[in-house]
């Protein structure tokens, strides 16, 4: 009988190989040949998983948006209690990828984000996996913001999309070394301070 293969989880793997190549190289440097080979499979169990190479980059990139949005969730989960605001500054700070463990993810999710700037699909991809982390962050903003007692109202929205920019870029900055993590952990945290005065 012909063995059968685990098509997720051999997705899977071959998504991680696109990721540690990506962190070492960029995604220039990501061939189907070095993909097969650090993923430890055949050329043909890689072109039988993904028919092209931007299908493959299209998976890796939903793959490791999906880790980041579990680690939100599992670090939200952890403290059911907190408030709104709490939850909204837990949640920003995962996705910004500041911490030392984190940062082959961040450089990995930056050399996605550049190579979307020029690939429609994978600035498909972005923005559908930018949608339900600006909607979570509007309704935290939301609920936040009902107790808070401001001159002018808050728009939940346009302050999502702010806060999920300036994730974005603090990741960018600490990676070049612009800024340290403890600087763009201030920066991140100080703005959201701001946003209840």
């Amino acid at each position: 009988m012909p063995r059968q293969v685990d098509h997720v989880s051999r997705r899977r793997l071959i998504a991680e190989a696109v990721c540690h190549l990506a962190d070492e190289r960029g995604l220039e440097g990501v061939t189907l040949r070095d993909v097969a080979a650090r993923a430890q499979v055949s050329m043909g169990a890689v072109q039988r998983c993904f028919r092209t190479k931007e299908e493959m980059l299209v998976f890796a990139l939903g793959h490791i948006s999906e880790r980041i949005s579990e680690r939100v969730q599992a670090r939200l989960l952890r403290s059911p209690a907190q408030s709104a605001g709490t939850a909204l500054g837990h949640a920003a700070t995962e996705i910004s990828l500041l911490r030392e463990e984190h940062r082959a993810e961040a450089r990995v999710w930056l050399a996605f984000v550049a190579q979307a700037a020029v690939n429609k699909a994978l600035a498909k991809t972005l923005t559908a996996n930018y949608a339900p982390l600006q909607e979570a962050f509007t309704r935290l903003i939301s609920e936040a913001g009902e107790g808070a007692d401001r001159a002018v109202r808050l728009d939940p929205q346009f302050e999502a999309r702010t806060l999920l920019a300036l994730a974005d870029g603090l990741t960018a900055h600490v990676l070049i070394g612009h800024l340290t993590p403890e600087e763009a952990h201030d920066v991140l945290h100080t703005h959201l301070a701001r946003l209840w005065e």
